[in-house]
């Protein structure tokens, strides 16, 4: 594959508000130095070599959020925003008026069109993914051939057993590679923790299923070619007409366009196998083990404080 002369950009979903956390979680403070958990994620992403950071934030946050986002980041790093607009439907399509909220990753990374044409890698802005990921995704992003074919797209995959809450099930793609290290499907599990010593998870609340320990799980982090954003897009209509009855909670999720283009051979997508862990912020009860291991991680030297202090 030829190697791409643009640098990748790195997008942060940060519509959501995070009901079950109980508050703006994105901007929660949980470094050493009061950083907030997608500091360090931008910092491994400009570290790795990217060239910007793109925000997808809501109309609701979006004050708090370039203000803090302003005095976190120093202006060296290149930042944009885009609002991810839950009005932003197709013609005729009726909402039920309980319906306030954004239509899903699938909509969230519509929002870049017209903004993002470079490669891009995408992540939550809640979860905290490791200096690994980034370089891996760097590496596949200024190595993708973007001039036609079959796109290949990337993500990164985590050992479900890294990627647990201590304080509740929690959902993960639970991935298909191949032996040539493509995916080849994802299930979606909605309610997966540990119990009873094992990996398990249930569809039910009542039945547990065990999950080997070493099964590959997808946490939102993938590397796209620029065309993904027109595909989502194209397939937005549907969503609407397949989840005509019950719009009020439908979402059109990203890895579900990714798994209809694999399905149909329209894309490949590379698993990039991390070793480290996965932490992030699904509960409030998840703080402080987080900011424990980030506590760590300075500790041994992986960040500085404050942490732009080298960058």
């Amino acid at each position: 594959m030829s190697e791409t002369t643009i640098r990748p950009a790195l997008v942060v979903m940060a519509a959501g508000i995070g009901s079950r956390f109980g508050g703006v979680k994105q901007l929660e403070p949980v470094g050493v130095g009061g950083e907030i958990i997608l500091e360090y994620s931008v910092h491994d992403a400009v570290k790795a070599g990217f060239g910007r950071v793109v925000f997808i934030i809501s109309e609701k946050i979006e004050e708090e959020f370039k203000e803090r986002v302003s005095s976190r980041i120093p202006s060296s790093v290149r930042r944009d925003f885009c609002i991810q607009d839950p009005n932003n439907i197709p013609a005729g399509v009726k909402v039920p008026p309980e319906r306030k909220k954004p239509w899903g990753t699938g909509q969230a990374i519509m929002s870049l069109k017209g903004i993002v044409t470079e490669p891009f890698a995408v992540i939550n802005a809640d979860d905290y993914y490791g200096a690994e990921a980034y370089r891996l995704l760097f590496e596949h992003l200024t190595r993708t051939d973007i001039s036609g074919g079959v796109p290949e797209y990337c993500m990164i995959g985590y050992g479900v057993a890294n990627t647990l809450s201590e304080n509740g099930a929690v959902a993960r793609g639970v991935c298909d590679v191949g032996e040539d290290g493509f995916l080849r499907g994802i299930d979606e599990r909605t309610k997966v923790m540990r119990r009873g010593g094992r990996v398990r998870y249930s569809e039910d609340g009542e039945n547990w299923i065990a999950l080997p320990e070493d099964s590959m799980a997808s946490m939102n982090c993938w590397g796209f070619t620029p065309d993904v954003i027109d595909r989502l897009a194209e397939g937005f209509p549907r969503f609407f007409e397949e989840n005509a009855d019950r719009l009020d909670k439908a979402e059109y999720y990203l890895p579900e366009l990714v798994g209809r283009q694999l399905r149909e051979g329209k894309a490949r997508v590379k698993v990039l196998e991390s070793s480290e862990s996965c932490c992030g912020m699904t509960y409030r009860e998840d703080l402080p083990k987080l900011r424990e291991e980030l506590a760590a991680f300075t500790a041994e030297g992986k960040y500085t404080v404050p942490i732009w202090k080298n960058l």
